[in-house]
């Protein structure tokens, strides 16, 4: 009987740090903006603001640079990034949950740059807005067609929404671009659909997706998908539409690779730095 309390102790432990929503314990999937705290990089890519900057995009975005405790507080509810960035005061540092050996130095908790003297230093950032719009959804049917915020009617700014698809074990999900409007930019920096080939948003990504072509089909590897869609403070666009439907997992090995190309439309691969 102590054991069996202890044990469940134990998974009450990891539910509190990992996220326990709906029945499905998760790592940062609806932490964002549940913690208030996201992260965010210049528009020219990651590592490029200085300290003014930083302050800048966050209250451009109707919020501030988050502090050391704000950031803790997300990180303790399962916020993880593997990229460091300014907060309140000047100082750099990045949230890790679950300790890796590419980041973090094998440890969890804030890694703490300190406070910069230089604030021409060139970072991330990590802002702080409670008010935030939250949206998305979890799919657990065989086919679903989900729009984005308001659509046909142009989305708003300042949303962060998460899709989750969950189908049945050996299947795999086939996603299907119907309609796409979301504000074009180079970088793909300001309004953006990101797709997670996984169901958080930080393993499998696939790629980030911005413009108003269409990009092409996109196959799982498995049963599950996350797909992130993120508008900062200003411009919108038409949105989207995006269909799913299941199939079967190839016989044959190899067969299982995400497919995904860009055609037209701005698309950016890699990791952004999360890990």
């Amino acid at each position: 009987m102590i054991a069996l309390i202890f044990f469940s102790v134990l998974l009450w432990d990891k539910a509190e740090a990992w996220g326990f929503k709906d029945g499905v314990l998760h790592n940062s999937i609806w932490l964002e903006r549940a913690a208030g705290v996201y992260h965010r990089e210049s528009r020219t890519g990651k590592y490029q603001l200085t300290y003014a900057e930083a302050k800048a995009v966050c209250e451009y975005e109707g919020g501030h640079l988050a502090t050391y405790q704000q950031l803790e507080a997300a990180r303790k509810i399962g916020f993880h990034v593997c990229a460091a960035g300014w907060m309140a005061k000047g100082r750099v540092g990045y949230p890790i949950v679950k300790a890796g050996p590419n980041c973090g130095f094998g440890k969890t908790g804030i890694v703490d740059y300190g406070i910069r003297l230089n604030r021409s230093e060139r970072w991330d950032a990590y802002c702080y807005n409670p008010n935030g719009k939250e949206c998305g959804g979890i799919f657990t049917d065989s086919k679903h067609v989900f729009k984005s915020p308001g659509y046909p009617n142009e989305y708003e700014n300042e949303q962060i929404c998460y899709w989750h698809i969950r189908v049945k074990y050996g299947q795999r999900i086939h996603l299907q671009f119907l309609e796409f409007d979301v504000e074009d930019d180079t970088a793909c920096m300001a309004d953006f659909l990101e797709v997670y080939d996984s169901y958080d948003d930080i393993n499998g990504f696939v790629g980030r997706f911005c413009g108003d072509e269409l990009p092409d089909d996109i196959i799982s590897t498995g049963n599950v998908m996350t797909l992130k869609f993120l508008t900062d403070a200003s411009v919108t666009a038409g949105g989207f539409q995006i269909r799913y439907v299941t199939m079967d997992m190839p016989s044959k090995s190899g067969d299982g690779k995400n497919t995904t190309s860009h055609g037209k439309t701005n698309f950016l691969s890699g990791k952004f730095g999360i890990m």
